[in-house]
Formats: C-alpha cells, sequence, structure tokens
C-alpha cells in the first residue's frame, strides 16, 4: 500500500483526508511540546473507521465507479501476490507477441495449483502507457485462451480476474481481429473441461470483460461496476456530454448488488472497510477465502456436468417478453 503522505483521495472520501492531516498535526504538536497526544489520535483513528464505514454503506453507483478505478486500487499482479505463492508468469500468444494488457501462468493458491489470468493496469504514467491502461488486444485474448487451453491439458482450474475499461478499440486491433478473437474466448470458455471462477476485482466493461468473463462461478468485489458501457460513454451518447455520467451510473444498474439482482453473478464479495485500496493483505484474502472452498466444491462435479451447467447458466440470462401480434 501507498505510504499515507504518497496515498490519494477521492472527493468524497475527503473526510477521512482531514481526519488523517488532523492526526498528523497532533503527532507534530506532541513531539514539540512533549504532551502526551495518544487519547486524542486514538479518538481520531476511531473517527476514521466510522467514516470509512459511513462511506462505505451510503456510497452511490457513480462512487463505485470512482472507488473501481481509484489509483491506489490493487490490481491483477498484487491480488496475485497477496492471495498466491511460486507465481509463474507465461508470456505471448504464440502468434504476433506478447500482450502487456493481459497477465496469467500458473500458481498456488491454498496449496492448490491454478491458472491465474487477469488485466493488468499499470501503477503509474509509464507502467500504463506499457500496460495499455488494462485494454487488451487481440493478441491478449488469444494468449489467455492459450493459457486456458493449457491449464485444461493439465487439469488445472482456472482463476480470471477482470479489470479493464474494455478490449483495445484501436483500428489496429479491429484488423487484427478484436470481435473474433473475444468472441473465440467466450466459445472456447463455455466448454473448458475445468472448473472455471472469473472475479470483477476492478472494471468489467464489455466486451473486454467477457472475453476472460465466462465461468462456473462470476463473482464481483464490492466496489467494482460490470455493464456493457462505461457511464462517461453512455452519457456522451444519450445526451452528447460528459455532465450525465453520474446519472448514467445510476441507470445503467452497474453494481455488485444490481447483478447480484439480475442473477449476471453468483455473489458479491466484500472488501477491507473503505474499499480495497486501504488493505491490500487483507483484500487478497478476503478474496482467496472465497475462492479456496469454491474450487473444492466445483472440483467435485463431473466435467461434462459442469458444462452442462455452464451452457444452462448462461443461457438463462436476461429475460424479455414476447408480444403476441394481433390477428
Amino acid at each position: 500500500m501507498p505510504e499515507l503522505k504518497n496515498r490519494q483521495f477521492l472527493d468524497f472520501e475527503k473526510p477521512i483526508k482531514d481526519l488523517y492531516d488532523q492526526i498528523e498535526l497532533q503527532k507534530t504538536s506532541a513531539e514539540k511540546s512533549k504532551i502526551d497526544a495518544s487519547g486524542t489520535i486514538k479518538m481520531l483513528e476511531d473517527r476514521i473507521l466510522e467514516t470509512k464505514k459511513h462511506l462505505t454503506e451510503n456510497v452511490t453507483p457513480w462512487q463505485k465507479v470512482q472507488l473501481s478505478r481509484h489509483p491506489d486500487r490493487p490490481y491483477t499482479l498484487k491480488f496475485i501476490e497477496k492471495m498466491c505463492t511460486d507465481f509463474i508468469e507465461l508470456h505471448g500468444d504464440r502468434n504476433v507477441k506478447d500482450d502487456k494488457a493481459m497477465v496469467g501462468g500458473f500458481a498456488k493458491l491454498g496449496g492448490e495449483t491454478v491458472m491465474v489470468i487477469g488485466q493488468q493496469k499499470g501503477i503509474n504514467t509509464k507502467m500504463r502507457q506499457l500496460r495499455n491502461f488494462g485494454m487488451a488486444n487481440p493478441e491478449g485474448y488469444r494468449k489467455a485462451l492459450r493459457l486456458m487451453k493449457l491449464a485444461e491439458k493439465f487439469n488445472k482450474p482456472i482463476i480470471t480476474l477482470i479489470d479493464t475499461p474494455g478490449a483495445y478499440p484501436g483500428l489496429e486491433a479491429e484488423e487484427r481481429g478484436q470481435g473474433e478473437a473475444i468472441a473465440r474466448n467466450i466459445f472456447e470458455m463455455i466448454r473448458l473441461k475445468v472448473p472455471v471462477i472469473c472475479v470483477i476485482i476492478g472494471e468489467g466493461a464489455s466486451g473486454g470483460a467477457l472475453g476472460i468473463g465466462v465461468g462456473d462461478r462470476v463473482f464481483m468485489l464490492e466496489n467494482t461496476w460490470y455493464t456493457v458501457i462505461s457511464p462517461e460513454s453512455c452519457s456522451s451518447i444519450l445526451w452528447r456530454t460528459w455532465d450525465k455520467k453520474e446519472v448514467a451510473a445510476e441507470q445503467l444498474k452497474l453494481t455488485g448488488k444490481d447483478m447480484l439482482q439480475f442473477g449476471l453473478v453468483d455473489a458479491v464479495i466484500p472488501e477491507p472497510l473503505g474499499g480495497a485500496h486501504w488493505d491490500y493483505t487483507e483484500a487478497g484474502q478476503i478474496l482467496k477465502n472465497y475462492l479456496i472452498p469454491v474450487i473444492k466444491e466445483l472440483k467435485q462435479i463431473e466435467a461434462t456436468k459442469r458444462i452442462e451447467n455452464r451452457i444452462e447458466k448462461f443461457g438463462k440470462m436476461g429475460f424479455w417478453e414476447e408480444e403476441t401480434p394481433n390477428p
């Protein structure tokens, strides 16, 4: 986690920042005056916990979008570091190149060897450019599929960690078959013979998320979103301005609670108080504790039955009404 002096705060997190500033003032004053300020500091720390709890309970859909993009939020490699041991990253799609926006490899999770695949955003400007802001090209999705097939070959469960504003929309990506690569992944993932668990750990946008988002279980972390389009893009299409992004976030029904009601995800996993960006270790441990029993459960099911259940699960998604034509 970043040190407090390097930590970044969102607008609605300002009350927390103010309390931390007061603690620093108390510590500085106590050092100068040699007065014991531990009681006051303890009171301020308790207020920080209360404020975090209040913010967590009253966060709006747009604020959840902001939290999912928090610059201090842990990304895929950080979750792997906190959950797993013996991670061996594998590279390349064996066709074009190695897409740095998509990472993956074998790792140990609670004594179980698994294949972990996910989108990776950068932690600073240089790394964000290298990782293309977590927006994978076709070779990224083909790399992910290669690793999934490798896991299937060795009968190892697959865990995908989804965090992307969307697949890369550039002309060169379309020329190399972006749509086909994502469609191929969806087609192949539905038929994988090994357990597949998908977790949205940040942004879950459009086909970029779906390209590694088909599994026996689909989970969302508490402060994440999952929808066909970002609130800003939705606002620009409907109202020709980004100013309505908060309204769009509300109307898109993109939170974990909404997705759970729609039957699009299986569970919403809680985060540390205030969000995953406050405690990487706890965030990783919470997710790990969710994943281990699910893997054990899925391994008890026959491969053919798992595939049937997966097809049925995604086939039932959505709801619609049929109009009877007038005679």
